[in-house]
């Protein structure tokens, strides 16, 4: 079954697609002459200009980056998760845009510490730090968002933006995209702080088996069990194990029950099905989702 799914993927005319499984499944080496070509059809690709088809005449895209879910800062964690190619410099305004607004000093100041831990929307500069790096785009600035991210850290290894004072324990929301930033920073620049802020972080994730509370091991809530893309700031046990999968922990024994859950939710095809889509307010009834902009206008499935 499993090499009818991989057979079947790669004939998809989503270059992403063919994209991810020779990578992520078969193993090709990026830099081939043959991932090289896929990359500049991904670029090339309708859902990739759907992305990028909101940019103005500076090649910057109107509205804050955090804008729901069409900002600068969705477009190009969505660019980067999609295996867009390193280093087009048409990006270079949309890195601007994210640099604007997570490094000035109105946004830094604006992070309270309350009993003694930071609370910080951390996904944030945990997202730019993963997309920055994966689109080719860092620079000196961005070690200001993963040192940001080393010192807002919780005791317990995640992170958390909840400003009770009461509020002991870290966020799987705010805590696995800081985890996927570090960890990638950690690979590509050899940084031991960031590696090791990156195993606390998973400590958070595989102690609770990615989805079950370590009191009486029930599920901590159903949305991780269910099925979303795109993932934006939310989790899953999905996104739980890519990120594993990315950052080397995947063959840690406590991710085996997150796998036999998402093997349980297998179509008889052998595909899958993703059960929830992610709306903001704004993107209610307007079409602007990103959803709908990666051309994801048919039910939701693995591709």
């Amino acid at each position: 079954m499993t090499e009818i799914i991989i057979q079947r993927l790669l004939q998809s005319g989503e270059p992403s697609i063919r994209y991810k499984v020779l990578t992520q499944i078969l193993a090709h080496e990026i830099d081939s002459v043959e991932i090289r070509k896929l990359q500049d059809d991904i670029r090339r690709s309708t859902r990739a200009q759907r992305l990028l088809s909101e940019r103005d005449a500076e090649g910057q895209i109107p509205g804050h980056p955090y804008s729901k879910w069409n900002g600068a800062h969705w477009v190009l964690a969505a660019l980067a998760d999609l295996g867009y190619p390193p280093g087009d410099q048409s990006l270079i305004p949309l890195r601007e845009q994210v640099y604007g607004w997570l490094l000035s000093s109105g946004h830094r100041k604006g992070v309270k510490t309350i009993a003694g831990r930071a609370r910080r929307c951390a996904s944030q500069e945990g997202n730019a730090l993963f997309a920055l790096l994966r689109l080719g785009l860092a620079d000196e600035r961005t070690e200001e968002l993963a040192q940001g991210l080393l010192q807002w850290q919780w005791p317990d290894g995640g992170w958390n933006c909840d400003k009770n004072p009461e509020a002991t324990h870290s966020s799987f929301m705010e805590s696995l995209l800081p985890l996927r930033g570090l960890a990638l920073h950690a690979q590509r620049t050899g940084d031991v702080h960031s590696q090791q802020a990156a195993e606390r972080g998973a400590d958070i994730f595989l102690k609770r088996e990615l989805f079950k509370r370590q009191s009486d091991g029930d599920v901590i809530d159903e949305a991780f069990v269910t099925l979303h893309y795109p993932w934006y700031w939310h989790y899953d046990i999905l996104f739980g194990l890519k990120v594993m999968a990315e950052a080397g922990w995947l063959e840690d024994k406590r991710c085996q029950a997150a796998l036999h859950m998402l093997k349980s939710k297998q179509l008889a095809d052998g595909g899958g099905s993703c059960r929830k889509e992610v709306l903001s307010e704004q993107s209610k009834g307007k079409d602007r989702s990103l959803s709908r902009r990666l051309g994801r206008d048919q039910p939701l499935t693995n591709e």
